[in-house]
């Protein structure tokens, strides 16, 4: 099911950005097959199979790939394979002998997704990093937070997911798209600190025109404008509001009965201390529940901050379907959805493994050699 059905895809194991890519083309339909380490895994996160929610909807196959007879199965399946994941170091690839080049002859068409933080080449390229490093040297991390206070860390989303996993995605589908055309594939360099840069496209074109560059916390979208902001409650829960526009502010301060109350005018800069305190003593007036019940739904650009498991049970995201559970563990729901092709319900992950016998069998991989790898010790 979905619109990536048919479509084989092999997945180095790894941690983050590269898994949730994986998960991504398994949500839309693709078949997923991870090729994980035998023995400890050493990739520094040991999470119960059942959480491991980044491997969802995955097949397992647990190969040494130290052992020669392990490292032909690995290369017998990426030769099978549409696309390939792997988000290993520069070069590792190559020293395992299972780099791009490799398969040019066998796999003429196989699409190669190469997943890192600083990317194939650059003076940063050999070094390790995490996503905090990433953002960091694009100017993103520096534009999040309050004035006057440390950049906000924004949990991994900037990174690792919107700048590394999602445009790996974009590019692999791309790629696919002129693979099947021309029955040539390519590498596709998915390299976080590019992903990051592109989405600062906007905050480039507003730091050169003047609209931009007062410092974090002093601008139109990053919690400088007092109406893009989050406020506290009387119950000490918080709202967040986002009315922009003149005209969805005017719905805002009439429906919180503050259109009699001179406030400041919503653009004068000067005025935004004054606007936000005014702002801040009516908000503390009411409930967060009490404030729902007057905003939410209204053009106001109004919603309350909720947990993650509030966020669950919000009518919105119930109605939706957003939040699925699986075998008794809630989880995201596959995004985004498709009227023609639609994706079904994720599948449970597996433990490391687990579906060695089938993969070789579903993917062709003849008797005999598996028989060898067998016992020769390269199964997990």
């Amino acid at each position: 099911m979905g619109p990536l059905a048919g479509c084989r895809v092999v997945e180095m194991a790894g941690i983050g950005p590269a898994p949730f890519c994986g998960m991504l083309l398994a949500d839309l339909g693709a078949e997923v097959i991870r090729i994980d380490r035998t023995g400890k895994s050493g990739l520094g996160v040991d999470f119960p199979t059942r959480y491991d929610l980044l491997g969802r909807s995955k097949r397992s196959i647990a190969i040494d790939l130290q052992n020669p007879s392990g490292l032909g199965v690995a290369r017998a399946l990426i030769g099978r394979a549409d696309m390939l994941i792997e988000g290993f170091r520069p070069g590792v690839m190559e020293r395992l002998g299972l780099g791009p080049e490799s398969f040019e002859a066998e796999n003429p068409a196989l699409v190669y997704g190469r997943m890192t933080g600083w990317g194939q080449d650059g003076p940063l390229a050999p070094s390790a990093g995490h996503d905090i490093n990433y953002i960091a040297i694009t100017g993103a991390l520096d534009a999040i937070g309050r004035e006057g206070a440390p950049p906000t860390i924004p949990l991994n989303l900037v990174g690792d997911f919107g700048g590394g996993s999602l445009y790996l995605v974009i590019g692999l589908l791309a790629a696919l798209t002129s693979a099947r055309a021309s029955g040539k594939g390519q590498v596709v360099d998915g390299a976080i600190v590019d992903g990051v840069n592109h989405l600062l496209t906007m905050q480039y074109a507003f730091s050169q025109m003047g609209a931009w560059g007062g410092g974090r916390g002093t601008n139109l979208i990053d919690g400088g404008a007092p109406f893009y902001d989050t406020y506290e409650t009387a119950d000490g829960r918080r709202v967040a509001i986002g009315p922009v526009e003149p005209k969805f502010f005017a719905i805002l301060v009439d429906k919180m009965g503050l259109a009699g109350a001179d406030l400041p005018s919503q653009n004068d800069r000067k005025a935004w201390p004054e606007l936000r305190l005014r702002l801040a003593d009516a908000f503390r007036t009411r409930t967060q529940a009490e404030w729902c019940d007057l905003l939410e739904g209204s053009d106001a650009c109004f919603a309350p901050v909720l947990t993650l498991a509030e966020a669950r049970e919000h009518p919105h995201n119930r109605a939706r379907g957003a939040i699925v559970d699986v075998d008794g563990v809630a989880q995201p729901a596959p995004a985004p959805r498709f009227l023609g092709t639609p994706a079904g319900p994720p599948r449970p992950p597996v433990a490391p493994g687990t579906d060695t016998d089938a993969i070789l069998h579903d993917w062709g991989v003849a008797e005999s050699e598996r028989d060898a790898c067998r016992a020769g010790g390269a199964f997990g």
